[in-house]
């Protein structure tokens, strides 16, 4: 039996438009026949005439209602999900808001803009018995999958020592200072904006591929940052953690994880590999940027062994969204609270991995955005 998920959308900005495309992508075009994806709702906070209008811009079937206000959105008894699109500043009021009606959420990342808030809304969901995952969406390419694997096996490039992964966008000269990048009323910056696909990949290949038992947060973070003169944001951001094993696991040597992200500077310039995970036989280098990889090669240390590679393929022309769609959708059928690949758990060491970042920089948001108060007006 097909299961078909409705889909209730909070914000109607450029991210929630790219979700929505690929909601209404055949699912049966990337082999997904076991279910399908419906968009019952759309809320803007703005006005009701807002939401009518993404609805109509992207001719969505069915009729779905538009809401003026995200309180109508979680109260509609037709939505099973709500996708969460506002910047990270809000995620947590957001989010609560629609735990606390009793919807499942899908929300985007920076999951919150601090741990404490995350932790928050996972002791909700749990309590009432509600599906509830970060949005990194690139952890559930194919792509990501096979990589994840190849490290599983370690036949291949052996025990992970070392992964450095970058992403930066080669903005040097720069945003208004009324921009969500460097807003920090909106928790801009290249951090919570940009760094965490940078730590999605050292945390997927350094510790989601040990079993849930073996995984340990890292024994120590490092880092160093540059601000926005005209905001105060971070600008450019490096980030060192050292892990207590290698993986597959071992205890004799340590790994490291280098996480970079900048505004100025851009992390694939002409096809060069933006992410290199660097084992004992060999590395993986990922092409393409850190959120959209598009390719992985495998480089054995042995040159009588072949260089091989593999391209990411996005059926039916999707952006890459529908995976992680797909991935909530079979949770919510399954009745699982949620998912194995993006758990509760790894959610919040990062976010206490950017927390201590940002704690060593001086990197602080306004009160309102970082207060565990609810409701607060934004």
């Amino acid at each position: 039996m097909v299961h078909n998920t409705r889909w209730g959308i909070l914000a109607t900005g450029g991210i929630a438009k790219a979700f929505v495309k690929d909601l209404l992508k055949n699912p049966q075009t990337r082999n997904a026949s076991d279910i399908t994806h419906t968009v019952t709702a759309v809320a803007s906070s703005s006005s009701s005439s807002r939401a009518q209008e993404f609805i109509t811009d992207l001719s969505l079937p069915g009729m779905p209602k538009a809401y003026g206000s995200y309180e109508e959105l979680v109260n509609d008894p037709n939505v099973d999900v709500i996708y969460i699109a506002t910047p990270h500043s809000h995620h947590y009021q957001n989010a609560r808001l629609a735990l606390e009606a009793g919807k499942h959420v899908l929300c985007e990342k920076a999951f919150t803009v601090n741990a404490a808030q995350a932790k928050i809304l996972v002791d909700i969901a749990r309590k009432k018995n509600l599906f509830l995952m970060e949005a990194v969406w690139t952890r559930f390419f194919p792509l990501s999958v096979q990589v994840r694997d190849i490290i599983r096996k370690g036949g291949e490039i052996g025990e992970v020592v070392r992964v450095l992964a970058d992403l930066s966008i080669a903005n040097a000269d720069g945003f208004d200072v009324s921009s969500r990048m460097v807003n920090l009323d909106l928790a801009g910056g290249a951090l919570l904006d940009l760094g965490i696909y940078s730590l999605t990949w050292v945390f997927q290949t350094l510790y989601h591929t040990l079993p849930p038992s073996q995984r340990k947060p890292p024994s120590t973070i490092q880092s160093s940052m540059t601000k926005y003169p005209a905001t105060g944001a971070d600008e450019d951001t490096t980030i060192l953690l050292t892990f207590p094993t290698t993986t597959p696991a071992d205890d004799r040597r340590a790994s490291h994880g280098i996480a970079t992200t900048a505004f100025a500077v851009h992390s694939h310039p002409r096809g060069t590999p933006s992410i290199r995970i660097q084992g004992t036989k060999g590395e993986i280098q990922i092409f393409g940027p850190a959120f959209r990889p598009v390719k992985y090669r495998v480089v054995p240390v042995d040159e009588k062994k072949e260089i091989r590679e593999w391209e990411c393929e996005f059926p039916d022309g999707g952006h890459g969204m529908y995976w992680e769609a797909d991935e909530v959708a079979r949770c919510l059928r399954d009745g699982k609270l949620e998912s194995e690949r993006m758990p509760w758990e790894e959610s919040i060491v990062i976010m206490e991995v950017m927390d201590e970042v940002r704690r060593q920089n001086g990197l602080v948001y306004p009160e309102k955005i970082e207060s565990v108060e609810y409701p607060v007006a934004l």
